[in-house]
């Protein structure tokens, strides 16, 4: 075999970075990180959303979203082996009686119920107090190895929550959850919220969308694919047939799943 030339090696050496750099390109690091740079998945990656118990590894695409407590380190450390970037589940917007943190939450941050058990609004505007919960709660991402945070219920200022959220306080509690992933080196998507997308595309690098087709809105997320950047779509009720065209067009991640997020998902 002929003995391979410098520019060769460099070549083979630029192909193997840019290959376990993961799905997307990636960016300086954030000042104040605590790890190497973060991970901007770019527009039309396959995808599988597991929020129902341990995740099943059996999925053959390149991103998982999962449970940021109910997955391990050994499990989000499994996917990289495979291949994948891991994204971690949090709910950042209402208290679950059934997290482990559950007594850190004062009560004067809960609200109303939201419509799932066992789960009531916070108060986003006291953001002194929750800051340093959702600190520990992006911590744990970090800790266990996940490459981005989807912070969940980032717009009950539209929600009747029992408090008099407005629109400001929610960009400005937006901006804090995404400040506070970009300081650990995670990737931060911006959780439906449609109507602040204007606002937010700055902070946000991915998007996560539930039935925008549904409700005939996919075109209001042009915005992140234009910049560069991933929309994880899912349906619930609506045909592969309805809507799967129009997501190839706008380059959106789309899949149908059920409404538990189990295992199964039938990918546009």
């Amino acid at each position: 075999m002929r003995r391979p030339t410098s520019a060769y090696v460099a070549l083979l050496a630029a192909l193997v970075a840019s290959t376990l750099a993961g799905c997307g390109g990636a960016s300086d690091p954030e000042p104040g990180s605590t790890s190497g740079p973060r991970w901007k998945p770019r527009p039309g990656l396959a995808w599988q959303w597991q929020l129902d118990g341990r995740v099943d590894p059996s999925a053959d695409v390149p991103v998982y979203d999962i449970d940021g407590f109910e997955n391990s380190a050994k499990d989000v450390a499994r996917l990289h082996r495979d291949g994948r970037k891991v994204i971690c589940y949090v709910n950042v917007g209402a208290w679950e009686e059934f997290r482990p943190d559950k007594e850190d939450f004062p009560r004067s941050l809960l609200g109303e119920e939201n419509g799932w058990a066992g789960e009531r609004w916070l108060d986003i505007r006291q953001l002194d107090v929750l800051r340093p919960l959702m600190e520990r709660r992006l911590d744990m991402c970090r800790d266990k190895g996940f490459d981005a945070v989807e912070p969940d219920l980032v717009e009950g200022y539209a929600d009747d929550t029992g408090f008099p959220l407005t629109a400001r306080d929610q960009l400005t509690y937006n901006r804090m959850i995404a400040d506070i992933a970009h300081e650990r080196g995670l990737a931060v998507g911006l959780k439906n919220d449609l109507p602040q997308i204007p606002e937010l595309l700055a902070d946000f690098d991915f998007a996560v969308n539930e039935e925008c087709a549904q409700y005939d809105e996919c075109a209001r997320l042009s915005p992140f694919i234009d910049a560069g950047k991933a929309v994880f779509h899912v349906e619930y009720t609506e045909p592969r047939s309805s809507f799967c065209a129009e997501s190839r067009r706008l380059k959106l991640s789309s899949m149908v799943k059920r409404l538990e997020l189990g295992v199964w998902r039938q990918p546009c």
